[in-house]
């Protein structure tokens, strides 16, 4: 039997990497062998997202696969985004990793950026989930028993009392006209903290929501046995 094919998973933590990444791991010719995610220095959390890294560990650590950190400055330009990416991918490619996952559904401009990237590496971008139906992902993600929670949304399209809500079926019913039920536009972004692929839940509690750079974020905190989600 041949050995699986060694491949990097792009991660930030919310649903659409999770289900992109669950349906990469039912792949018995392929092997995950890290999740990459960026992490915004001097805020120590995940980029757009705004999720703690210590949320982010017990992530990586309660599905069982290794975290590669690339950190990247507030408000960074291409320029140096690409470089580290670059850097990270390199090193990848250096332990013989050619494919690159990722969770993208439907945006096509961020598709061809990704495998232009990626290509003067010489190496492949991979889209799991890619043209899937919005819904029919989401009604997937609750059949399979994933939960996932809001972390941030954009106020121009979403009520700001959207974030720090559980992505449960009220949710849902309460979006607006418009708004796509995976937040593929940026509406919103999420946390998973508990599904098949984890060893247990990751415990965690909703803290204050706070506006900045356009977006609200809402603080999710590290469970400690009370008032969890």
């Amino acid at each position: 039997m041949p050995k699986p094919e060694p491949i990097l998973f792009c991660w930030s933590g919310g649903k659409d990497s999770l289900l992109a990444l669950h349906t990469v791991l039912r792949n018995p010719s392929v092997q995950v062998v890290a999740l990459l995610t960026t992490v915004t220095e001097g805020y120590d959390r995940i980029s757009m997202h705004g999720v703690r890294r210590e949320l982010l560990h017990r992530q990586a650590e309660s599905i069982r696969l290794p975290l590669h950190e690339v950190f990247i400055p507030p408000q960074c330009v291409n320029p140096i985004y690409e470089a580290r990416m670059e850097a990270a991918m390199r090193h990848f490619l250096n332990q013989g990793v050619r494919r690159v996952a990722f969770g993208d559904i439907f945006l096509e401009d961020l598709r061809v950026y990704r495998e232009r990237n990626l290509a003067r590496l010489e190496m492949q971008a991979l889209f799991p989930i890619w043209k899937r139906d919005t819904r029919e992902l989401i009604c997937e993600f609750h059949a399979l028993g994933f939960r996932a929670i809001t972390a941030c949304v954009d106020p121009k399209v979403l009520s700001p009392a959207f974030a720090g809500r559980e992505l449960d079926n009220s949710f849902f019913a309460d979006l607006p006209a418009g708004v796509d039920p995976c937040g593929e536009n940026g509406e919103f972004h999420t946390f998973v903290f508990d599904g098949p692929i984890f060893v247990r839940p990751v415990e965690v509690r909703v803290g204050k929501a706070v506006q900045r750079d356009g977006f609200v974020f809402c603080d999710l905190l590290p469970g400690t046995g009370e008032k969890e989600i």
